[in-house]
């Protein structure tokens, strides 16, 4: 029995990177062999072991073979006579193909480190045709490494392209195309996704309402100027790291020439399709509702914009929404700093602050309200 540290943890400690994860994979060995050895079995497709002490993943040396479209169309195979190399050659992309063995010796039988220094993103083999899911993770490694140069070879792009061409990324689920959105959201230059994306024809299909902003025919994906969301995407990274905050930037500036009605629905739209969390549908669609109150320069706006906005609920919506107005140029940092600084003032304003032990019902809510507005006028 052999086991090899592989994937990730040798990739991104090769470029200096703090290592999340360590995956293991170990040749040689039968699951009866793990679970003696005190591993416990958590894979049903093929075997994968947790570690008695660490936790960590340790999977059999496997390979695989097609045997329907989509992602989820594998046949796995593992037995003590896989080779390392034979599992290594099934992964996606070279940078991730390459094993450590415990003495520290690296086995890198696909040129991996050499593609680390080079900036490349290269396909393994042509199996990678065989699982569309690796187009999105060549788009979100773009992203993720997109402060290091690395580009896709052409040579991947163009089989990318043809598996787009071919039908494999309409097998894709809304729930693997959000996961894989979600980690580039939280990248350092996460427009990148999208346009990798388009370089190979998959953006029209998976996230056509970005598609749709490349007003120009023909446009490149490299070397031009960015549509409008993909700017404003690439501008949050400054304003926030939460990927709730920029993707709520990206749908805010999507179709932002159209009625509010219109953008709402477009977005509404995009994220039941992607099946986005309720929390980041809620902040984006808010944003937009609100835009005219947050644009607005009437105390009765401004206040309006606190009250629908969450600053007197405590729902945790208020900064946030403040941050995206200031990511897309909405309003700009001093103006959200006095609104919420108001807010902070307006919120203390409460049926014992009023005094009045006569009002009852929704007087009391009037009184509060107009306490409230008179506060915002005098800051004003």
């Amino acid at each position: 029995m052999d086991i090899y540290l592989v994937g990730g943890a040798v990739r991104d400690r090769l470029l200096g990177l703090p290592v999340q994860e360590r995956d293991w994979v170990v040749v040689g060995a039968t699951p009866q062999e793990m679970l003696a050895l005190g591993y416990r079995q958590v894979g049903k497709d093929f075997p994968v072991f947790l570690h008695p002490e660490t936790g960590e993943e340790y999977a059999l040396a496997r390979t695989e073979r097609k045997t329907g479209p989509g992602y989820r169309g594998f046949a796995f195979h593992t037995s003590q006579d896989v080779t390392l190399e034979q599992d290594l050659q099934r992964r996606d992309l070279t940078i991730n193909a390459i094993a450590e063995a415990p003495d520290g010796t690296l086995i890198d039988p696909f040129n991996g480190r050499e593609d680390l220094q080079l900036g490349l993103l290269r396909h393994v083999s042509p199996a990678f045709s065989e699982d569309p899911v690796r187009i999105l993770r060549v788009a979100r490694f773009a992203a993720r490494f997109d402060r290091f140069g690395f580009k896709v070879t052409h040579a991947t792009n163009a089989l990318m392209r043809t598996m787009v061409d071919n039908g494999e990324v309409d097998h894709l689920v809304a729930e693997r195309v959000w996961a894989e959105l979600e980690k580039a959201l939280a990248t350092d230059a996460p427009q990148r996704f999208f346009t990798t994306l388009r370089g190979c024809g998959a953006l029209a299909l998976l996230f056509p309402e970005i598609d749709q902003e490349y007003r120009v025919v023909g446009q490149a994906h490299t070397g031009q100027p960015l549509p409008q969301p993909l700017q404003s995407l690439r501008t949050s990274v400054t304003a926030s790291t939460d990927p709730c905050i920029r993707f709520s930037v990206l749908m805010y500036a999507l179709a932002s020439d159209q009625p509010l009605a219109q953008r709402m629905a477009l977005v509404e739209d995009a994220c039941r399709r992607l099946h986005a969390p309720n929390a980041y549908t809620q902040l984006a669609l808010t944003a937009i509702r609100l835009t005219p109150f947050a644009l607005g320069k009437t105390p009765a706006d401004r206040l309006e914009l606190m009250e629908s906005g969450g600053a007197f609920k405590n729902t945790g919506r208020w900064q946030p929404l403040l941050t995206v107005y200031i990511a897309s140029g909405v309003l700009d940092q001093a103006t959200a700093d006095h609104l919420s600084a108001v807010a902070e003032k307006a919120g203390r304003i409460n049926a014992a602050a009023l005094g009045d032990p006569g009002l009852s019902g929704p007087a009391i809510g009037a009184a509060i309200h107009a306490r409230r507005l008179q506060l915002v006028e005098s800051e004003y």
